[in-house]
């Protein structure tokens, strides 16, 4: 990631698969996220839209009925690269989330860290 990334990475993260479906202009798709905390979400396809796109997001967390609604937008893109054994997708960056959005966020990925072992 670029530098000042050590700053983005203070908050706690889940590293588990999530069912997430997404929305950007014309398309709607569904994915699994590997990555998740307060601040965002790595979201793990073939198919990564551009750097910049804003993205409304539904995740699926196991300890809520329903699906949480989200605001993001794509801030980093790994294309698909056999040498490179990375794991494409693309990172997005949590936006207009407010204070106890991103308190729930933070107490459910502590919740499931500690429950799923991650």
């Amino acid at each position: 990631m670029p530098d000042g990334s050590d700053n983005k990475r203070r908050a706690s993260r889940l590293q588990h698969e999530l069912p997430v479906a997404y929305r950007s202009v014309g398309s709607f798709l569904t994915d699994w996220a590997t990555d998740i905390s307060q601040g965002g979400m790595f979201i793990n396809t073939r198919t990564p839209l551009p750097v910049g796109t804003d993205v409304k997001i539904l995740i699926q967390l196991p300890t809520i009925e329903s699906p949480i609604g989200l605001s993001g937008k794509v801030t980093r893109v790994i294309g698909v690269d056999a040498r490179a054994r990375s794991t494409p997708g693309m990172g997005i960056q949590f936006t207009d989330i407010d204070p106890s959005r991103r308190e729930q966020l933070e107490t459910l990925v502590k919740r499931l860290q500690r429950d799923l072992g991650s």
